[in-house]
């Protein structure tokens, strides 16, 4: 072999050379050039792992490298200069000059005659450890020798060093390959690139690609890259015509680099979000192709000369990153020596954490809460999610099981207590405590580590029911956390968690953004919405990617969005919202539901929330979107609410529109059989119906003895509503939080004839035995 057959290989031969000496992934991308020609991977060759060898046997700096690079690991002064020396040695050293030969003879026999200046790309062929590629631009011999260098250094950062010596071989032994790919006719100075996983990495989905996307491809560590946009696609409707299924769309910070060809790209400010949705769609098919082909998921490094709006593939690997294990499974959970009983409050969740407590008194402490500890507060909103996530259990001093921090704790699967009273004047921060829901309804909250441990179900265990079982959720990534339940669809899906999640602006500021006093409030606007071709587009865009993310993790079952159901001074905490919201002493029994949709002073925000519904459902495809109804008072006001609906696009039967509407009423029980000429089923929402028909505040302390679901006017509303439904062919579920709490009433649900019950998702395997057993009784 000689010295530029050892050192250079063609992307033709990668296919047939040994792994260590091309890198692992280099098969892929040969094996598609040759066999996928309908993918564009363009030509190139590989510098190999032993022509990294090569480089510091002969410049003499392997000894010294290896010194440094186990300083890494050390202090920050330590890792800062050893990085800093690391990067000086590699740079000053003097190139080989064989390598140097046998490098610029491939890089001229891969110039294209009459083609005048035209630009090629080198980046790392190695597993990248840190992601995404490090990419340099090349436009002469000169060139790719300086970015060998700079990719060596790139090669060993600290990143990479500290996953190496977790994960794999030391790179100084192992070697570093080098990609040089030459697209046909790339010139530009401005480009894109970035990530394809052929499965969602985030949460296990396999039905979803995942791509991440940006303006900075080169040396994605240097100042200014921003953090990249990522977009969602669900492959099973990819090839539906007329559909384009992107159901998420995030913008990242939106900056963007022109390629200099040295250490530093230029940055500019760029508006709107890097790929369009049929950019996305496109890289999505290649991704499932190569997946279908490889017969197993894969990463693909894209690229796009944003010049010529071209995209191609640079590198293939073969697999598709770290993919949750345990995601959506079942557990049970068993505790034994439990400390001292410090707590107790409503458990939400289920399951057993421990860990240091951390109390926080708003959410501008956030900066002292470390991953992996108890989160305590006084209260949750939204903008406690992203600390939430982070947190392996949360305690709260107030809110019931229909709280925010109840509902949103269970959907990311952590053990909450609710409701507790006295959780930030009991605990302190550094107190190690146990968190248990997995002993009914109520939380409990232990001194110090108990033993505890969980036991696995598979879900092809779980026993079939006649009734259906559906899930009730309101965060669109915590649907696909759970996707592989064997639920029967979703039932309801809240429009006002997405909005609050998501949007995070009210309906009508966007609509109205005129009218919208504060300067604050206009300003956060233009903020959030200037990637959007409008601030209308902003909403709907991001209400049809939840719903239909939520729609995704269940499809084609139905999935059953209720429309906005936020009170008056909760929609006044949106921003924006005070302009456009009137002062209630009672917002639970005030302006909300139904009778916004039609009102002079909202219709224009609900047109929006019925365009992002009509976008999920006829561009995106996910056709399994039902709607629902909050709150109607009366069947007149169905009437006009089906009339507004119909103006916006949605009327009922037009392509299996189906339209349900909340029982949580009494007069929707009352005038059930005039309810049903307009709905086509109804979801009793069992905390609101006993509230009104008790006559009881569910969220009264003093008055908590008497509010009960369980109560036999209650039970005697809902049996008298399936009656009457049923015999005008309409359905019936339930979607309040007793079935799950109480088996008693799950099991007289099962008696009564009901259609579907809906529960959170650490409910699932309960409601599934209980009712499997009421429903061989009955």
């Amino acid at each position: 072999m000689t010295l530029k057959q050892e050192f250079v290989t063609s992307l033709r031969s990668a296919a047939d050379a040994a792994a260590n000496h091309v890198g692992p992934d280099a098969r892929f991308v040969a094996h598609a050039r040759r066999h996928l020609p309908e993918i564009p991977v363009p030509n190139g060759f590989i510098i190999t792992a032993q022509a990294f060898g090569h480089f510091l046997d002969r410049t003499g700096i392997r000894s010294r490298l290896k010194t440094l690079v186990s300083q890494l690991g050390n202090e920050q002064g330590d890792r800062d200069s050893a990085a800093s020396e690391i990067d000086r040695l590699i740079r000053e050293a003097d190139f080989p000059e064989d390598l140097k030969n046998a490098v610029l003879d491939v890089w001229g026999e891969l110039a294209e005659p009459d083609c005048g200046e035209e630009t090629a790309l080198a980046f790392n062929a190695a597993p990248a450890d840190v992601r995404p590629l490090a990419i340099r631009v090349i436009r002469s011999g000169e060139d790719l020798v300086n970015a060998c260098r700079a990719l060596y250094v790139e090669a060993l950062t600290t990143e990479v060093i500290g996953s190496r010596q977790n994960n794999g071989p030391d790179l100084l032994d192992q070697g570093v390959p080098i990609n040089v790919t030459k697209p046909r006719g790339l010139k530009t100075d401005h480009a894109s690139a970035g990530e394809v996983f052929s499965v969602d990495v985030e949460t296990g989905f396999p039905r979803a690609v995942l791509i991440t996307a940006r303006r900075s491809p080169v040396f994605p560590r240097t100042a200014g890259n921003g953090s990249p946009d990522s977009y969602r696609v669900f492959k099973p409707l990819l090839n539906k015509p007329r559909t384009v299924p992107v159901i998420e769309k995030r913008s990242g910070i939106r900056q963007s680099a022109s390629f200099s060809g040295g250490d530093s790209p230029g940055i500019q400010e760029h508006p709107g979000l890097v790929l369009k949705d049929q950019e996305a769609c496109c890289l999505a098919q290649w991704a499932v192709t190569m997946e279908e082909h490889f017969a197993h998921p894969v990463t693909l490094d894209w690229f796009r000369d944003d010049v010529a709006g071209e995209l191609f593939i640079l590198w293939i690997r073969g697999k598709a990153g770290e993919q949750q294990q345990e995601v959506g499974s079942l557990k049970t959970w068993s505790i034994r020596n439990r400390g001292e009983l410090l707590l107790t409050g409503r458990g939400a969740g289920s399951g057993i954490a421990a860990g240091d407590a951390c109390v926080l008194e708003s959410i501008h402490q956030a900066g002292k809460f470390r991953e992996g500890g108890v989160l305590v507060t006084t209260m949750t909103d939204q903008e406690w999610v992203p600390l939430m996530k982070k947190a392996v259990a949360l305690i709260t001093d107030k809110g019931g099981h229909t709280s925010h921090a109840a509902i949103v704790g269970r959907e990311l699967g952590l053990p909450v207590v609710v409701g507790t009273d006295t959780a930030t004047r009991t605990l302190s921060s550094g107190r190690q405590v146990t968190v248990c829901c997995s002993e009914g309804a109520q939380g409990f909250v232990y001194e110090g580590v108990a033993d505890f441990e969980s036991h696995s179900h598979a879900p092809e265990d779980i026993p079939e029911t006649t009734t259906a079982v559906m899930l009730s959720l309101a965060e669109p990534e915590a649907a696909l956390r759970w996707w592989r339940l064997p639920a029967d669809g979703v039932g309801p899906a809240r429009m006002e968690f997405i909005i609050s999640a998501s949007i995070g602006i009210h309906p009508m500021a966007l609509a109205r953004p005129d009218e919208v006093e504060g300067a604050g409030s206009r300003d956060s606007i233009e903020e959030l919405t200037s990637p959007w071709q409008s601030k209308a587009q902003y909403f709907i865009d991001n209400l049809a990617c939840g719903a239909a993310t939520i729609a995704a993790s269940q499809y084609p079952r139905p999935v059953i969005v209720r429309m906005s159901d936020l009170k008056t001074n909760e929609y006044a905490d949106l921003i924006g919202g005070e302009s456009f919201e009137p002062q209630e002493s009672n917002p639970m029994l005030g302006w909300r539901g139904a009778s916004r949709y039609y009102s002079e002073h909202y219709r224009e925000g609900f047109a929006l929330e019925c365009g992002a519904i009509l976008k999920a459902r006829n561009e995106m495809g996910l056709d399994n979107i039902m709607i629902m109804i909050p709150f109607c008072r009366t069947p007149e006001e169905a009437q006009k609410v089906i009339a507004e609906l119909a103006r916006n696009g949605l009327k009922r039967g037009d392509k299996g529109l189906e339209i349900h509407m909340m029982a949580e009423l009494p007069s929707a029980i009352i005038l059930a059989e005039e309810f049903c000429e307009y709905f086509d089923g109804f979801s009793i929402g069992s905390n609101d119906l006993t509230q009104l028909i008790l006559g009881v505040d569910r969220d009264a302390e003093h008055l908590s003895g008497l509010f009960d679901e369980r109560h036999r006017a209650v039970r005697r509303a809902i049996e008298d509503l399936i009656t009457t439904a049923h015999r005008h062919g309409r359905t019936v579920g339930c979607c309040g939080q007793a079935p799950g709490d109480y088996p008693e009433f799950a099991r007289f649900l099962v008696e009564a004839g009901v259609d579907s019950i809906a529960v959170t998702p650490d409910r699932f395997l309960s409601i599934k035995q209980t009712l499997a057993e009421a429903e061989s009784l009955h």
